[in-house]
């Protein structure tokens, strides 16, 4: 019978050689392991690319592209327009190389877009700073900005014009914009054109604070964190059925502060834009500044700022799956039907354009405000 171990001594012994197997090298673990290991920290990890950014955003299924906006527009003339000083040496009708600050776009007098004809897909235009002029085919027609968001539905088609009007006089007209734009899937491509207003005072903010008292605060564009959740989207929207669990956040922390992104379920795309802040670090992983970060939506993210206030905009959804056939302002899914919206187009006008102007501008005086197609009207002060 084989000598009893004192309890003491069997301790110590089990001790040292549990210590010792935990500062073995790998090499001392079977290959089996070690890819265990090595597997386990992979699938941890919440990153999948980093990207850097440019004026449009790569972005993934459901959306097409986003693109970031920002103008040091100067003081308006009685057009609202820059001076004509501005306007020397600028490319006029395609100006997208910044000068003096801005950029006049497709603008001849006032920067922006004239209109222009959209078919089977959806913009989503968030104003963190500045003015937006909207008016459409359907006689439809608004003012917006300052934390405004617009979304509209072009559907089976729509003219409409965005332009920036300079409606300072006595001081400069920053501005600040994000237009995404929103696949619509193959049944919803010729729906009714339709557009939403979100005025600033309704979206909703989740704020939540963290150990050391800094705090997030998320304006919910589209989808929902917790009990806080956005407006709902139009009707033909993707992003209607929650079951897409389609995100659009706008994510501002203050300095120092931490915060964990809810998670998404598997195979949702999702990818958040560190657009505005010094440092932005995620689960470990230092970020530059204006990157992209494609993510993993069911893998714990912790995001934390740097030493600035940080601005992040999230992006998510379910991948609709079909084919995407873009020509200019067309979304189809078959070439036979980017060739039928430029046929249509020709015919209709997508109803023509009710407007004295292309580049149409409302009076300086007005203040925001939506006319919709049915005659319903919306009026905001400040």
């Amino acid at each position: 019978m084989s000598e009893k171990l004192p309890r003491r001594n069997f301790i110590e012994r089990v001790s040292i050689a549990f210590a010792s197997t935990l500062a073995m090298p790998f090499t001392g673990f079977s290959k089996s392991f070690k890819e265990a290991y090595e597997q386990t920290a992979i699938n941890m990890n919440p990153i999948i690319k980093i990207k850097p950014l440019g004026f449009q955003w790569e972005t993934a299924d459901p959306f097409l592209f986003c693109v970031h906006h920002e103008d040091a527009f100067p003081k308006g003339n009685e057009a609202m327009g820059p001076e004509q000083s501005y306007l020397k040496g600028r490319h006029m009708g395609d100006d997208f190389i910044i000068k003096d600050g801005f950029r006049m776009y497709h603008g001849q007098t006032v920067p922006g877009f004239p209109g222009h004809p959209h078919r089977g897909f959806e913009t989503i235009t968030v104003v963190r700073q500045g003015i937006v002029d909207h008016a459409d085919s359907m006689g439809a027609a608004g003012r917006y900005g300052n934390g405004d968001v617009q979304w509209m539905t072009a559907g089976k088609g729509v003219q409409h014009s965005e332009m920036f009007p300079l409606i300072y006089k006595d001081k400069p007209n920053p501005m600040e914009l994000f237009q995404i734009w929103l696949n619509l899937p193959k049944k919803n491509k010729m729906v009714q054109p339709h557009f939403k207003m979100m005025w600033k005072e309704a979206i909703p903010t989740y704020k939540q604070s963290d150990t050391n008292k800094k705090e997030t605060r998320v304006e919910i564009i589209a989808g929902k964190i917790n009990n806080t959740k956005a407006s709902t989207p139009p009707p033909d929207s993707w992003a209607n059925d929650e079951k897409n669990e389609v995100a659009v956040w706008n994510i501002m922390m203050d300095a120092g502060a931490e915060w964990v992104l809810p998670k998404a379920s598997k195979g949702i795309n999702r990818t958040i834009y560190f657009y505005e802040g010094s440092a932005l670090d995620i689960s470990g992983k230092a970020i530059p500044k204006y990157n992209a970060v494609e993510l993993h939506p069911d893998i714990e993210t912790v995001l934390k700022a740097g030493a600035n206030e940080t601005s992040i905009l999230l992006l998510q959804g379910k991948p609709i799956g079909e084919p995407v056939i873009q020509y200019g302002p067309f979304v189809m899914n078959t070439k036979e039907e980017i060739n039928q919206a430029f046929e249509d187009y020709h015919k209709t006008k997508f109803g023509g354009w009710p407007w004295p102007k292309y580049d149409q501008v409302h009076p300086r005086e007005k203040s925001r405000f939506a006319k919709h197609a049915d005659g319903k009207e919306e009026i905001k002060i400040g």
